[in-house]
């Protein structure tokens, strides 16, 4: 109820130990406090919340807009609902190795398990889109320095994203990764592989955990876990689909009462009533105010009166 019930340094522990289990990690991607209850409820390892996803649900596009301020203040919300560990895209930083030293303290402060900080220019892009342009190795190696040195919680995981194949060599991904992980970073994000083999070059680059970023409708296919286990990946991040999934449904309802003038033929694929107060636990709210849950949920298997305790019963062990 309210909120979860593992802190914080829980969680980021609970990350270190799923990232060196051996086993893939999955991290579909949260679009708000709701879903990563979900994402929990389905039996996940953990959330992911991608800037892309909290930039266009400001209704802006993902070249880099959001402030440090918006992205802790939502990725919080989001972490804060959930006992599964979350990690955060923090875009380059947002700013210089002093801005990107305060964006890890304010990260953890706001209960996130990890981040990961990018080589691009900004404005930045999306990682699957062309024209991006990364920053020399000299700008990439301290951002990841500063985030390192800033964090106070060992256990909170600096990760190292880069984009250098998309404008240049696999070489040169391996090469930077390696110096990425020399200055500091926990992890490698490389982004946009373009196949399995990518995948493996960089894995037998460097001895620390790798992502892999299975978004839609971008540079890489979209592998199985078992392929991505099998080139090495320790985690796998599936960042917009939820939110695509939602505004495409959300989209075909408002058409459908556009035409009909009723909602009615959407109400179907509809999450029912009864769902929704399960996942925000509606009835353990009860123990607090007998009059909170109290009624008949609409749309229940049971379909039964939910009575609340009398307060002799609720003063009973």
């Amino acid at each position: 109820m309210l909120y979860s019930s593992t802190t914080p340094e829980q969680k980021r522990i609970a990350f270190r130990e799923g990232l060196a289990s051996g086993r893939i990690q999955q991290f579909p991607g949260a679009f708000n406090p709701l879903s990563a209850r979900l994402i929990e409820d389905k039996g996940f390892d953990g959330v992911y919340i991608s800037g892309a996803v909290l930039a266009n649900d400001l209704g802006l596009p993902d070249i880099g807009l959001t402030t440090l301020t918006e992205v802790a203040t939502r990725a919080g919300q989001i972490a804060r609902m959930t006992d599964l560990p979350s990690i955060v895209d923090a875009d380059t930083g947002f700013g210089e190795p002093m801005n990107v030293a305060r964006s890890i303290q304010e990260l953890e402060n706001a209960g996130l398990a990890g981040c990961h900080i990018e080589d691009q220019f900004n404005p930045k892009r999306c990682g699957h889109l062309d024209g991006k342009n990364v920053v020399d190795l000299d700008t990439a190696t301290k951002r990841i320095r500063a985030a390192a040195d800033a964090r106070r919680d060992p256990n909170f995981l600096i990760m190292a994203r880069t984009d250098i194949r998309g404008t240049d060599s696999l070489d040169a991904a391996k090469d930077r990764a390696k110096a990425l992980v020399d200055a500091g970073a926990d992890a490698i994000f490389p982004e946009a592989m373009r196949d399995l083999t990518e995948f493996q070059a960089i894995r037998e680059a460097v001895d620390v955990p790798i992502l892999a970023n299975m978004t839609e409708f971008g540079k890489s296919e979209l592998f199985t876990l078992d392929q991505l286990a099998s080139a090495g990946v320790n985690m796998v991040i599936y960042p917009v689909t939820l939110l695509r999934s939602a505004m495409g449904a959300a989209e075909r309802t408002l058409e459908i009462i556009k035409a009909d003038g009723t909602q009615q033929g959407a109400v179907g694929a509809m999450q029912t009533r009864a769902r929704l107060y399960e996942l925000v636990d509606y009835e353990a709210y009860n123990r607090f105010d007998t009059s909170v849950f109290n009624f008949q949920v609409p749309g229940s298997p049971e379909h039964t009166t939910q009575q609340a305790p009398s307060a002799v019963e609720q003063e009973s062990p």
